[in-house]
């Protein structure tokens, strides 16, 4: 821990960082070292996790004492769901997987019975064998205390660091699990832009305990205003609300407009637009309740015509190429009404344009090379060059794909309702969820 001093705020002495700057270098501070008490260097620097999200690492450095700390800290806001990676640790290149964690992140080994609780750890930029050797310090940590006071439990933890340590090698497959309600923890996919079949990731709603713990003070309704139920009126009216940029969090407007999808359904989209600092955004959410099947819409892409259908993805839709093998997991681009061509184009922005490791120093010969393969792909589906299929598997049923021959059906798209796993009912927060008698008191 360090504490950086005052004056250097006051002063100006902190330079602009960019995540977007392939020259960014780290900015220096001179800050205090909690270890003796002298003054030492802080750097800081904003980068880009590759399919994630922004971060600032902080590193700090004493030149009296030579001790150091480095921390990470989320560079975004805290994300709208919590999130919920399980991966299977089959081979030693799995415990070099980058792995962002934050305060607020859980970890467990199952097969251990082994936990470290939130907030009990800083946040930290590692590898999965880090992890491990970070648990191991902190359990060795008071050992010398131990085995004067308590030798029996003293005795009991060695073992158990044995056995935290030979999971560095592998021997046997273990599962690691990282739960984060903040939504800014990660889990790196070494083979992006393919689904990883070792990690599964999930997203969930977050509860009013995680909700507190995380400093979200839940709005409470006020008693004198009614909400207005008055749906014609919402239909011919753009409701404005204030809100706060999510880039450089300036207060800002969000403007909402439900509309009517034909041979579909009602939609809510909301635009917010930062005069601040440019950003624009957009988002879709369903105007309906999640429908008793799962849908799951693929379309043969024959002509260059097909770019311009209207598309529905809701945030809790995949999107599936399955001859590029390729998938887009559920809320990686959010709600989205757009055109089949927009889509596309969103995918390549994020796998390919607004990837930091193609360039700089980060950057590998083999990851730049199959990216810039895949984005010359996904030009050539756009360009109508490749004969693909466009799968959007959506368990709540809540997207959609024009037909351009309605009401007749359209010969190259397909679609199928299925019924929905227990998984993806618990993904959706269904199985929990309490639709009938929600009214009377339980005795």
């Amino acid at each position: 821990m360090s504490v950086i001093g005052e004056e250097h705020v006051r002063g100006g002495m902190f330079k602009d960082i960019n995540a977007d700057d392939e020259d960014a270098q780290p900015t220096e501070i001179d800050s205090l070292c909690m270890n003796c008490y002298e003054n030492g260097k802080t750097r800081l620097l904003l980068t880009q996790i590759p399919f994630f999200k922004e971060i600032i690492i902080s590193s700090f450095t004493c030149s009296h004492c030579h001790w150091t700390n480095t921390e990470i800290q989320s560079a975004g806001r805290i994300q709208e769901h919590g999130i919920s990676y399980t991966l299977k640790i089959k081979s030693k290149e799995d415990m070099n997987r980058e792995v962002v964690k934050t305060d607020s992140a859980t970890i467990r080994i199952p097969e251990l019975d082994f936990e470290i609780p939130a907030f009990t750890q800083k946040a930290s930029l590692s590898t999965i064998e880090g992890l491990l050797d970070r648990a191991v310090a902190g359990l060795e940590q008071d050992q010398p205390i131990r085995q004067a006071t308590d030798p029996e439990v003293a005795h009991k933890i060695d073992q158990f660091i044995q056995r935290l340590k030979k999971l560095k090698d592998v021997e046997e497959e273990f599962t690691l699990i990282i739960d984060d309600p903040s939504g800014n923890s990660f889990i790196e996919n070494p083979f992006a832009p393919q689904k990883d079949q070792a990690l599964s990731v999930s997203h969930y709603k977050r509860t009013p305990e995680q909700n507190i713990a995380l400093g979200i003070q839940e709005c409470e309704p006020d008693e004198g205003e009614k909400p207005a139920n008055d749906l014609e009126t919402m239909r011919n009216e753009v409701l404005v609300f204030n809100t706060n940029c999510p880039e450089c969090n300036v207060p800002a407007s969000t403007n909402m407009k439900l509309v009517q999808i034909p041979h579909f359904k009602e939609v809510i989209i909301m635009a917010t637009n930062c005069d601040s600092c440019g950003h624009r955004t957009n988002e879709v959410k369903s105007g309906g309740a999640t429908e008793e099947l799962g849908t799951r819409i693929s379309l043969h892409l024959t002509e260059p015509s097909d770019m311009s259908r209207d598309l529905l993805k809701s945030e809790t839709c995949s999107v599936l190429i399955p001859e590029l093998e390729f998938e887009l997991g559920m809320a990686a681009l959010g709600g989205k009404f757009t055109t089949l061509e927009g889509l596309l184009k969103d995918i390549k922005d994020l796998i390919v344009t607004k990837n930091p490791f193609i360039c700089g120093d980060s950057s590998t010969t083999d990851t730049a090379e199959k990216l810039e393969a895949f984005g010359k792909k996904i030009d050539k589906i756009m360009a109508g060059e490749m004969d693909v299929h466009i799968i959007l598997d959506d368990p709540a049923g809540n997207s959609y794909l024009q037909n351009i021959y309605a009401p007749d059906p359209d010969p190259e798209m397909k679609i199928e309702k299925y019924t929905r796993t227990f998984e993806q009912n618990e993904d959706l927060g269904l199985n929990d969820m309490k639709t009938e008698g929600y009214g009377e008191t339980e005795h």
